[in-house]
């Protein structure tokens, strides 16, 4: 049993003409305690939706949720009071991209924003709020403003926020979209030690899979508001199912740019752009060669990154192959027998097509 556990929910919405989008379609999943479960997928895949039904922000339309061993909903229909609701609701913080902190009160304040309701005394709640800053690295901003820090800083004053009620689940929706690599990567990594510290369970939202992979266990791809492809993130990287995971896992943004920094021209019939994805402890041999010692082509290759998945070295690598479409169905088959993702692209990046 999970600490979250989502069966076949659905959100509908009415358009202005009254004809029904399904921005959540039949969508399950199961959250175990402590893992931190990555939802990714482009603008409008109805990641965000689907994770405000874990606390009734957005009420579904069908389905099933349980929220800590509690029902929230079942066959589409709140079963939990709302008095209860509210006292579940701060067992889930919440942080997201624009931070939404008061910018007339002072970070401490901010903080203890969340804890007026707590039933301690003002002595206790500045003392608690001074503690969880501390937690953030941030004690020694207790007395600026909201505008006098970064958009870093400001996002750990949200997240200390977020953590006054001391909740067993953190939803983290979009938080780093706001911010630069640097402080994406700070946020990251302090998400992932208070993971470990507190003992949370967390949800990240996000539309960058260089964030999922950076700290996950876990992820769901989504698209359409549906879930096309989820597992473990090993398994999600290295065995990817779907089209268009096979792209995402692979780091496309940097695919997309390194090609059009080439400014390759329309391919012949005879060259084909390949992204492969791989475990350097699997695959120990070089592919180039390899390729061309089995089957012959000549193999170019146009760009390279190894990064860790729980400490375990995965490498991409851009590849352009020359070949009949004999060698290229030839080529793929070698590389999939190998243990390699194999995603066939056009000189832009995207999906071949």
């Amino acid at each position: 049993m999970g600490i979250i556990e989502l069966q076949h929910v659905n959100v509908d919405f009415a358009d202005k003409k009254r004809k029904i989008v399904h921005a959540v379609h039949d969508v399950s999943l199961t959250v175990e305690k402590g893992d931190i479960y990555g939802i990714v997928g482009f603008s409008g895949a109805g990641k965000s939706t689907l994770v405000r039904t874990i606390n009734l922000l957005q009420k579904p339309t069908a389905g099933n949720i349980k929220v800590n061993g509690t029902d929230f909903v079942k066959d589409g229909k709140q079963v939990i009071s709302n008095k209860n609701l509210q006292l579940e609701r701060r067992k889930i913080g919440m942080i997201f991209q624009n931070f939404n902190l008061l910018n007339e009160i002072t970070v401490v304040e901010n903080v203890a924003f969340a804890l007026k309701h707590s039933g301690l005394k003002d002595k206790e709640i500045e003392e608690k709020s001074l503690k969880l800053l501390e937690l953030v690295d941030l004690k020694e901003k207790a007395d600026f403003y909201p505008v006098q820090l970064s958009g870093g800083q400001q996002q750990r004053v949200a997240i200390a926020r977020a953590l006054a009620n001391e909740p067993d689940i953190l939803i983290s929706d979009e938080a780093t979209s706001a911010l630069d690599p640097q402080n994406t990567q700070q946020i990251l990594t302090l998400l992932k030690k208070l993971k470990e510290e507190l003992n949370l369970t967390i949800v990240l939202i996000t539309h960058e899979m260089s964030a999922v992979k950076k700290i996950c266990d876990k992820v769901a791809l989504m698209q359409q508001g549906k879930i096309i492809e989820n597992g473990t993130l090993r398994d999600v990287v290295l065995h990817p199912k779907n089209s268009l995971t096979k792209s995402f896992v692979g780091g496309s943004l940097e695919v997309i740019n390194t090609l059009e920094s080439l400014n390759l021209t329309k391919l012949n019939d005879h060259e084909a752009i390949y992204q492969l994805i791989y475990s350097l402890a699997n695959v120990t041999k070089s592919i180039i060669i390899d390729l061309y010692r089995q089957i012959g082509v000549e193999t170019s290759m146009l760009y390279g990154n190894v990064e860790l998945l729980d400490d375990e070295p995965i490498g991409t690598l851009l590849v352009l192959v020359k070949g009949d479409s004999d060698k290229q169905k030839q080529t793929v088959a070698f590389l999939t027998e190998e243990g390699v993702a194999v995603t066939r692209l056009n000189e832009k990046g995207n999906l071949y097509d």
